[in-house]
């Protein structure tokens, strides 16, 4: 790794608060640069990148069928990388500044119904029972365990519109079951306050008396949604138990977690709920993140519309 790119990927970590996921990103993107148009990752003499090379970058992705948001991602990590240095006077210009924007395509989010919510929710229970009886799990104990634990986390996720990651990252501390809310921390370890709903609260308070089976503390830095092994529940160990669920439910295996998110803020959008106050609860900083769930809606809308009025077609 050059020693500029190191620098850079420091000043992401201890002045940008930026998360590990992100500065892995960000590090492979700029390397990638390197490689594609100077052939050497170690490359570290970035005052000598002009405008058309990075033109050249564009095309190589463009060549190697990298779509557009992938494109547009890595462009944006560089532009921030030489902003760096510009800023740092190791160079004079920034070559990424004088590039066209590219138009992206904002595919509208895939979300879940209200009643497909409803029919996931029983099917945590419905699944984890027939595994029992068919001996999957090694014990009734088990299973209702796991049971409680992904109900309660389904409804974490749908009462207060948390990604995954966020919900997993959940500490016993973070909860006020009384209030009904928890402090989540988001992307950039931004904190906010998400709402637990009635369901959300009834599923954790079940849950909680069942943390201590496998050994769960209740100190508050200890992680609320738990393995069997009794250590923090990863995000991909709940996704594939999600397959399962949808399976037993009947719902289309596509759906994500993410997915319940998205539902979260369409729902809240069609009941009346106002752009700000969606975006606040949803960790969004940018509100023209949040203005994609309003074309949602007006999409459900019109096909309301069209299979309702009398001279929609």
């Amino acid at each position: 790794m050059s020693s500029a790119l190191d620098d850079f990927l420091q000043y992401l970590r201890l002045e940008r608060n930026a998360s590990d996921h992100t500065i892995d990103a960000y590090r492979r993107d700029i390397i990638e640069f390197a490689e594609r148009v100077r052939g050497d990752a170690a490359f570290n003499d970035w005052a000598t990148v002009d405008r058309e090379q990075a033109r050249s970058f564009v095309m190589a992705l463009h060549e190697a069928g990298d779509g557009k948001r992938s494109t547009q991602r890595k462009l944006s990590a560089l532009r921030s990388f030489f902003r760096f240095l510009a800023k740092m006077e190791r160079i004079s210009d920034n070559p990424f500044l004088k590039l066209p924007p590219m138009k992206t395509d904002h595919p509208l989010p895939k979300i879940m119904s209200v009643n497909q919510v409803d029919l996931l929710t029983r099917a945590v229970g419905a699944y984890w029972s027939q595994a029992q009886q068919a001996g999957i799990v090694r014990s009734e104990e088990s299973a209702e365990f796991s049971s409680a634990r992904d109900l309660a986390l389904v409804e974490v996720i749908y009462s207060g519109g948390l990604r995954i990651s966020e919900a997993v990252g959940l500490n016993m501390g973070d909860l006020d079951l009384i209030g009904g809310v928890a402090l989540v921390r988001g992307k950039g370890k931004k904190e906010r306050l998400a709402a637990l709903g009635r369901p959300a609260v009834r599923a954790l308070r079940a849950y909680c008396r069942l943390r201590g089976s496998v050994g769960g503390g209740r100190s508050p830095g200890s992680p609320l949604f738990l393995n069997q092994a009794g250590e923090r529940l990863t995000p991909r160990s709940f996704q594939r138990n999600l397959k399962n669920y949808l399976m037993a439910a009947n719902l289309p295996p596509d759906l994500t977690p993410h997915k319940l998110r998205h539902s979260f803020a369409t729902h809240l959008l069609d009941a009346g709920a106002d752009l700000r106050s969606v975006q606040e609860m949803l960790g969004h900083e940018n509100l023209s993140t949040t203005q994609i769930y309003t074309h949602v809606s007006a999409e459900r809308m019109k096909e309301v519309y069209r299979e309702a009025h009398p001279r929609a077609k």
